[in-house]
């Protein structure tokens, strides 16, 4: 929002930011599967995590996992009626093939943020291409556990809650002057 004087004001929500973090399939298995490319941080530890973050930013998140692609795919879909403000997602492998969650997160009308542990694009050829990632405003991949939390952090920002002004829903106005 513009001020009366040009500079640019950026007001709290009256609630805080919800945040919906979907883990697609077989992420269950984090901390065992593949320890070499996904580390052993488990998704309990994760989300144990980013319930961390998003409390000391001012928000709260509700984390799922499901193997299931329909599942996913009404979470993701409904994610605004149901009353969140952004999707953090890792699609795993349904990240390459599932136009179908492409379709629910455009659908949403939700900021949504795409996160991979691995690089997907330092792996096979196949890993190169998502779908999620065109309905996304931003894509964190090869941090490990890390691109969860990085992605949320982005999330937070893009929502007008980054660090400097999480302070929870009774947060001061924040007011930037226009650079002279």
């Amino acid at each position: 929002m513009i001020g009366r004087r040009g500079e640019v004001v950026s007001l709290p929500r009256r609630e805080p930011p919800r945040v919906l973090v979907v883990s697609g399939p077989n992420l269950q298995l984090l901390g065992v599967r593949e320890p070499e490319i996904y580390g052993t941080t488990t998704l309990d530890d994760i989300h144990a995590r980013l319930t961390e973050v998003a409390r000391a930013h001012g928000a709260t998140i509700v984390a799922r996992q499901s193997n299931s692609e329909g599942e996913l795919v009404t979470w993701v879909g409904e994610a605004a009626r149901d009353g969140f403000h952004a999707v953090l997602i890792n699609p795993g492998a349904y990240t390459h093939t599932s136009i179908a969650l492409f379709d629910a997160a455009k659908a949403s009308g939700l900021p949504l943020v795409e996160v991979h542990l691995s690089n997907p694009d330092a792996r096979e050829a196949f890993r190169r291409r998502s779908f999620v990632a065109r309905a996304a405003v931003a894509r964190v991949a090869g941090f490990g556990w890390r691109s969860y939390e990085l992605g949320l952090l982005g999330l937070l920002a893009h929502l007008g809650r980054s660090p400097a002004r999480a302070r929870g829903p009774r947060a001061k106005v924040a007011v930037l002057k226009k650079p002279r």
